[in-house]
């Protein structure tokens, strides 16, 4: 959950909406804080709360719920913001891109 708070703190500070639903309405590109590290923290984290839960159960199948999440947000959410933001930011959002990973990966560690 931590950095699914610091991430919408650092939106709130740069006063850009968190809402998901309507990423058109971004005023400011956040690249600071924990959204070096991803480009989606807030989903990150929520994801790592569905996984927190499934081993607190220590279940397999309590993980289902986590992987169903991260593959409709990733093939949905994920896609529509990342179009919306393209056309807003441009090149900078490309640069972004090719920065920070989408999710987590090896330049997560060296943020």
């Amino acid at each position: 959950m931590a950095l699914a708070t610091a991430s919408a703190w650092q939106f709130r500070r740069q006063g850009t909406t968190v809402e998901p639903f309507d990423p058109s309405k971004s005023t400011a590109l956040v690249t600071t804080g924990v959204n070096t590290i991803s480009r989606n923290p807030m989903y990150v984290g929520m994801a790592g709360v569905l996984v927190a839960h499934a081993v607190r159960r220590g279940s397999w199948r309590t993980l289902v719920p986590a992987a169903v999440f991260v593959g409709v947000i990733d093939r949905f959410q994920v896609a529509a913001e990342e179009s919306a933001l393209r056309a807003s930011f441009g090149a900078e959002y490309d640069a972004y891109c090719d920065a920070v990973p989408r999710w987590l990966d090896r330049r997560s560690l060296t943020a």
